[in-house]
C-alpha cells in the first residue's frame, strides 16, 4: 500500500494545488475543506496529517487532540496564516511535529512530508537504556516497572526522533541549531525554542533519561 495524506484546507484553491503537489509524489491524498469532515475519518489511520488550524467548525487544534488519542505517534503537520509563534509553540505542547506559517511555496511542504516520512519508515534494532527498551522498526518505547511489568511510554514522531539523535550520539553536546538541523531535517522557521519545548516534553515522559543542559550551547544525553 502506497502513503496515505490526509489533509485539512478549507481554502479551496490552496486545498486544490497541495492536493496536486502531494499527488504527484505518488501520495494518495484524502482532502478535508472542514473539520467536521475530517473529524469523521479520525479513525483512517494514514501515514501523515497535513491539518489547517483555522477551520469551520472543528479547528486543527482540536483535531490534533483527537487524533492524538488514537495514535500518538502519526506525524502531524500544522499549517496556519496566524500568530505565528503562538500556533507554533501551542501547536508543539499538543504533539504536532511541524509547523508551516503561510504563506508558503508548496514544494516546501513536499520536503518537509518527505523528510517525515523518510524518519518514521527507518527501521533498526532493539536499545535497551534501563529502565527504557527502544524498538526503531516500531518506533515504539517501554519501560519496565519490574521483572513482570512493563508500560509503553506513548511519544510523538518528533519526540522519538529527539530521542533517537541523543541516543545514537552517545553523549555528544548538540547544539540548538544541530537539532534544528538533524530533527527537523531543514531550517526549521522561527527560534530555537521549538528545541526547548521538544526538549521538555521528551524529559517529563522519560524522566530516567538524563538531558542535560549545556548552557548556552544545547544539550546532551548523560546515561549512556
Amino acid at each position: 500500500m502506497g502513503t496515505r495524506i490526509n489533509l485539512v484546507e478549507d481554502e479551496k484553491n490552496l486545498n486544490s494545488v497541495l492536493t496536486s503537489y502531494l499527488e504527484k509524489e505518488g501520495w494518495e491524498v484524502k482532502s478535508f475543506k472542514n473539520g467536521s469532515d475530517a473529524f469523521d475519518e479520525i479513525d483512517d489511520s494514514p501515514d501523515i496529517w497535513i491539518l489547517d488550524i483555522m477551520l469551520p467548525g472543528i479547528d486543527g487544534f482540536e483535531l490534533l487532540r483527537e487524533i492524538r488519542k488514537r495514535d500518538s505517534m502519526i506525524p502531524v503537520i500544522f499549517i496556519s496564516a496566524r500568530d505565528k509563534d503562538i500556533d507554533r509553540v501551542v501547536g508543539l505542547e499538543m504533539g504536532s511535529d511541524d509547523y508551516l506559517p503561510k504563506p508558503f511555496l508548496p514544494r516546501e511542504l513536499v520536503i518537509r512530508v518527505k523528510k517525515i516520512l523518510e524518519r518514521v519508515h527507518h527501521s533498526g534494532g532493539i536499545i535497551p537504556i534501563p529502565p527504557y527498551k527502544i524498538d526503531e522498526a516500531r518506533r515504539t518505547v517501554t519501560e519496565e516497572i519490574d521483572e513482570n511489568q512493563s508500560q509503553l511510554i506513548e511519544l510523538t514522531s518528533m519526540e522519538f526522533d529527539l530521542l533517537l539523535l541523543f541516543v545514537n550520539g552517545k553523549g555528544k553536546p548538540f547544539s540548538r541549531d544541530q537539532i534544528l538541523d538533524r530533527v527537523w531535517g531543514y531550517d526549521h522557521y522561527g527560534s530555537d525554542r521549538a528545541v526547548d519545548d521538544l526538549v521538555r516534553r521528551l524529559r517529563k515522559k522519560m524522566p530516567h533519561f538524563k538531558i542535560e543542559t549545556v548552557y548556552g550551547f544545547g544539550y546532551k544525553s548523560v546515561n549512556i
